[in-house]
């Protein structure tokens, strides 16, 4: 096979930030913009020559032919085997398991999470290095620079594989394996959760609605869920990923899984809800009648993971993205065990992961992970939550209660002002920037300032210094706001705003959380002058 060197001149907005490189499919359909960012990716990876490489994908439009023109690259560009999914299918955290069991160098994972697909959605590529984590920004900023210079790329010619047929296939020097997608993530589980007493809660009656949202989760909930633990057929619903996720809005929250919703708040709701997004890495879960928040439940495992057999040691610390609520701090408090405050990106939990400081992590946005890889992960989120019903013998809602009790309810909401101006996202965050120094001590709506900053991050690993990675407003009574611009979309900006508020009284614990709240985002949109900067009045999207 001829390994050909094809010139080309660079693109000028191959920057990738916290989750690769996202665009809109119509971008990356351009003309060798696909290949010049995976050439220069390919120049940055040391110790590729011979190395194995991973590559797989959630399924979106546009999955299968990046992958086909990846895998002829990556021929040409040494890698002596390279492990690729069925179908080109293979969640997040199905690549980070793999690439650490295989001891790959790496793997390339095409995705844009919880965008939306098809061919007027989303498509990403991102590097996970061979931790199974997503690269860090020297990294990144290496495989920008080189982008920005590239003048050729590498590929062979060659027939596509057959990506269907499990096996091994030839290709120029390198050795292709299409892999089950489900195998190696599925005994992973079996090492972390209980089984049997899984399978014997499912026995019992137990009933559950799984929405898959017809994104790349599908297939290992129902091999593992309705195969391996026995939960009836129609546990899993929107099981077959398809490339625009069937019309959904592939991200779990209440207003994107609004049907899931809508039955778990019916008459005839199943014992536990729960859903995944595009690409497997995130989790939404729903007890009869209640949504639990990702902060509440990223608390809730935490205090109750002993129960697995993967947990049994106990946890070494726990750790929570700044914006995410203080719920997993009161845990961490009570256990005698550390509690760290990270930036947004999953890249800062990798670090404490890989250092032993921490066994569990997990973002505000839906994503929780453990020490078992080095993503977050959805699947074993709900997982582990089903390890904890079978323990404990306790209807969902009344665990989300009983936790409230015992540590005090953080009352949580985010607002997000999507597809904003990017200017006028940026003069807010300015203006608000610009007015810290004089905010302490000043009243909005009832609550009175007692601190804010702009957060900064200091990696107890490695000593990096992150700055500017949000405004924290603190208020005198135990109510936090935060303001952060969003790195996850292709087009304008979105400002997030996260507020919460602590209530240690149980009789004041099923008060609407619009109702707690009120005061917290009232303040928010004043101090922030929110309405003014974005011509909005209301957000887009309440979760």
């Amino acid at each position: 096979m001829v390994t050909n060197r094809v010139p080309t001149t660079p693109f000028s907005d191959q920057r990738p930030g916290t989750s690769g490189l996202r665009k809109k499919v119509t971008v990356f359909q351009q003309p060798r913009y696909v290949e010049n960012f995976i050439q220069a990716v390919f120049d940055t990876v040391e110790g590729a020559q011979g190395a194995t490489l991973v590559i797989g994908g959630d399924g979106r439009f546009f999955n299968e032919t990046v992958i086909q023109t990846a895998l002829k690259m990556a021929a040409a560009n040494g890698f002596s085997r390279i492990l690729v999914g069925q179908n080109g299918l293979l969640s997040t955290p199905a690549a980070s398991c793999i690439i650490r069991k295989y001891k790959a160098v790496g793997g390339l994972v095409l995705s844009a999470s919880h965008n939306p697909g098809g061919p007027d959605g989303d498509f990403g590529i991102k590097f996970n290095m061979a931790h199974g984590g997503p690269a860090p920004e020297t990294f990144t900023e290496a495989v920008f620079k080189r982008a920005s210079g590239i003048s050729e790329y590498k590929i062979i010619e060659a027939s596509d594989v057959d990506l269907g047929r499990l096996g091994e296939t030839r290709l120029g020097d390198a050795t292709v394996q299409v892999i089950d997608s489900v195998e190696d993530y599925a005994e992973l589980m079996e090492t972390l959760i209980d089984f049997d007493r899984v399978s014997r809660l499912f026995r019992s009656g137990f009933r559950m609605r799984f929405d898959a949202l017809s994104a790349v989760t599908g297939p290992y909930a129902k091999a593992i869920l309705e195969g391996r633990l026995g939960a009836p057929a129609g546990t899993v619903v929107n099981g077959e990923p398809k490339p625009d996720f069937g019309g959904h809005h592939p991200d779990p929250n209440p207003v994107h899984a609004h049907d899931l919703m809508d039955l778990m708040h019916g008459p005839d709701a199943p014992d536990f809800g729960a859903a995944s997004d595009g690409d497997g890495d995130r989790n939404m879960i729903v007890a009869p009648g209640l949504f639990v928040t990702p902060s509440d439940s990223l608390a809730i495992l935490t205090a109750h993971a002993h129960l697995a057999p993967g947990y049994s040691r106990g946890l070494a610390g726990v750790a929570r993205s700044m914006p995410t609520s203080r719920a997993a701090d009161r845990v961490a408090a009570k256990l005698g065990i550390k509690a760290y405050e990270t930036p947004t990106g999953w890249k800062f939990f990798a670090n404490l992961l890989d250092a032993g400081l921490i066994t569990l992590c997990g973002e505000e946005s839906a994503g929780t992970g453990s020490d078992h890889i080095r993503e977050k992960d959805g699947l074993w989120a709900v997982l582990l939550w089903l390890n904890i019903l079978a323990a404990l013998e306790k209807p969902a809602d009344q665990i989300v209660r009983d936790h409230w009790a015992a540590f005090g309810r953080d009352y949580y909401s985010r607002h997000d002002y999507e597809d904003l101006e990017t200017k006028a996202a940026n003069d807010l965050m300015d203006n608000l920037r610009g007015k810290l120094s004089k905010l302490p001590g000043q009243q909005f709506a009832g609550l009175t300032v007692a601190g804010c900053d702009d957060f900064s991050y200091t990696d107890p690993v490695d000593g990096s210094v992150t700055p500017r990675q949000g405004v924290r407003i603190l208020f005198e009574e135990d109510a936090r706001a935060v303001f952060r611009l969003s790195g996850t979309g292709t087009s304008g900006a979105t400002l997030r705003v996260y507020m919460e508020r602590f209530e240690p009284d149980p009789n004041r614990h099923s008060l609407p959380t619009a109702e707690v709240l009120a005061p917290v985002v009232a303040a928010a949109n004043a101090i922030a002058e929110i309405s003014h900067y974005t011509g909005l009045e209301a957000p887009t999207v309440i979760t």
